[in-house]
């Protein structure tokens, strides 16, 4: 079945507890709705309904599935509910803090908790179409990736891999701490299980392994994702796309170019993180940490954790700089399914 736009639920509707707000984003995989909980509390929902499977119409509430596609969406289903459940038990201020899942509707859903921001793909390009050069700071790099890579660390650390880091997928909070957002597990089964959901991965952000039916996966495949996020925040693009790469590699050229405005060391890691070979790259999170956390001449940076990193970005919310706080909360989230 090709893919359709979803209804999403009506505004009003109360499920399992939850009153819904409105729609705040979809995507091919899932729809997130605001809601409140019955104190009050505002929440995000995240309905898992892809569009190359199900269709809603509007007025209704239960998707249609025709017969041929119910085997891959029950997959879909089970994976999405599986991975709700394995990060909930995750407890980590750069993690998305998942606080309830539910099943309705024939499908499952994930409540996480709601906080403003915007994500970082949103911070570059207004900095991008404001001319702002560099675009994103290398202090601001290490600080922003050294904190999302302590929560890829733990994700990881709960045999969890991402599978779809991209700037559109670590989210800002007001105060510009990072959270990652929108795990790609549960696409990741279906691009394995069904040859029509190929591709489900995002061109230049994904490792080259992904383009494989079995390729192997593993924390090196999070790793190029990370790298390549740390390159759109230099160029205000992603990396040449890895299939593209196989043919004719032009990373070279950018990388060049980058020598006149970031450190060489930077360079390196970025390079060292996009390598095409699995194996060239860092085997661990932590390996990248150590190479992100040296200056050119091999010794550790001095990044201050101070409230000046990130007073640029409350400054674009309009906001003044922060006071010091005794902990973030967690967490909002947003969909970014392509």
């Amino acid at each position: 079945m090709a893919a359709q736009t979803n209804a999403p639920l009506p505004d009003g509707l109360d499920i399992a507890g939850y009153r819904i707000v409105k729609k705040i984003a979809s995507g091919g995989f899932s729809i997130v709705y605001l809601a409140h909980d019955e104190d009050g509390n505002a929440v995000a929902i995240k309905e898992y309904l892809p569009s190359s499977l199900a269709l809603r119409q509007p007025g209704e509430l239960q998707p249609i599935i025709a017969p041929e596609n119910l085997p891959v969406f029950r997959i879909g289903l089970k994976c999405f509910f599986e991975e709700g459940r394995a990060l909930a038990r995750i407890s980590h201020p750069n993690v998305v803090s998942v606080i309830n899942f539910f099943r309705a509707n024939e499908t499952v859903y994930m409540v996480m908790a709601y906080e403003s921001g915007r994500s970082l793909q949103d911070h570059i390009l207004r900095r991008r179409d404001k001319g702002d050069k560099p675009l994103v700071s290398e202090r601001f790099i290490r600080k922003m990736f050294g904190q999302v890579t302590n929560g890829l660390r733990e994700v990881h650390a709960n045999k969890l891999l991402h599978l779809d880091l991209k700037p559109a997928n670590i989210y800002l909070r007001m105060d510009g701490t990072p959270i990652l957002l929108d795990f790609g597990a549960a696409r990741q089964t279906l691009r394995e299980d069904s040859p029509k959901l190929y591709p489900m991965y995002t061109p230049g952000f994904a490792a080259p392994e992904l383009y494989q039916r079995n390729g192997s996966l593993g924390p090196w495949t999070d790793i190029y994702g990370i790298g390549a996020s740390m390159f759109a925040c230099m160029v205000g693009a992603p990396p040449q796309p890895a299939d593209q790469r196989k043919v004719n590699d032009r990373m070279d050229t950018h990388f060049e170019k980058l020598n006149e405005v970031y450190s060489p060391g930077l360079i390196k890691v970025i390079r060292w993180s996009l390598m095409m070979d699995p194996l060239q790259r860092p085997q661990s999170v932590f390996a990248l940490q150590k190479a992100l956390q040296q200056d050119d001449s091999g010794a550790p940076t001095q990044v201050k954790s101070g409230p000046r990193l990130f007073d640029t970005i409350r400054a674009a919310f309009g906001l003044s700089p922060r006071r010091p706080r005794i902990a973030p909360s967690h967490t909002t989230t947003q969909d970014n399914s392509r």
